[in-house]
């Protein structure tokens, strides 16, 4: 690839995520459509890892939208229930289950671990396809440090952020100005080596 695109398919639905996306790629200069505006229906998540899951979505949207296509497949990993929620973690209460539902199952889960047992992390794996058929799609990836929290704290940010302790700055997730996550974050620095490599490319 000798430049980067001009337009991007993002294969996501959720409003979060879409978002921070659109914030943290905004510097080149790319057009960033939502996959949802060019109807294209999510893909089903039968992976059994980050890197599958984001290329079966990134594939998705590459195929039915005949551009390059940016996917991103995020969790959070708990050390104290072996690596849970994961890649389960945006239906983590169930089919149909919410930020608030999946926070209130994990805190639930959580009760009484004492705080030495509650470190865990953000994992993101960040996909970019030039096409459908793209033998070689580059894969960033990112991890962010904390543990689980005892209470939501904060109002920014989504899904399990108001109860995720970030351990550098020593408050909660939700609780950081945008520009500052975005710095941190899991998806702040995979999204970083992408922008990289779409550059350098």
């Amino acid at each position: 690839m000798s430049s980067s695109p001009k337009d991007l398919v993002l294969a996501s639905a959720n409003a979060g995520k879409i978002k921070e996306l659109q914030e943290l790629l905004g510097g080149l200069g790319i057009k960033i459509i939502p996959q949802t505006d060019l109807s294209i229906p999510d893909i089903e998540e039968t992976g059994l890892s980050f890197v599958e899951n984001a290329i079966l979505k990134a594939r998705n949207a590459a195929n039915l939208s005949n551009l390059p296509a940016v996917a991103d497949d995020s969790g959070l990993e708990v050390d104290y229930l072996k690596g849970a929620p994961g890649i389960y973690s945006a239906r983590f209460a169930g089919e149909g289950a919410t930020d608030a539902t999946n926070r209130d199952k994990l805190l639930e889960l959580m009760t009484d671990v004492p705080a030495d047992q509650r470190s865990a992390r953000y994992q993101t794996v960040i996909v970019y396809m030039r096409h459908g058929d793209d033998p070689t799609p580059i894969i960033c990836q990112g991890t962010w440090e904390g543990t689980i929290a005892t209470e939501s704290r904060g109002d920014q940010g989504f899904g399990y952020d108001p109860i995720f302790h970030v351990t550098e700055t020593d408050c909660h997730a939700a609780e950081l100005d945008k520009v500052t996550k975005n710095r941190i974050s899991h998806r702040g620095k995979a999204i970083a080596s992408l922008l990289l490599q779409l550059q350098t490319c």
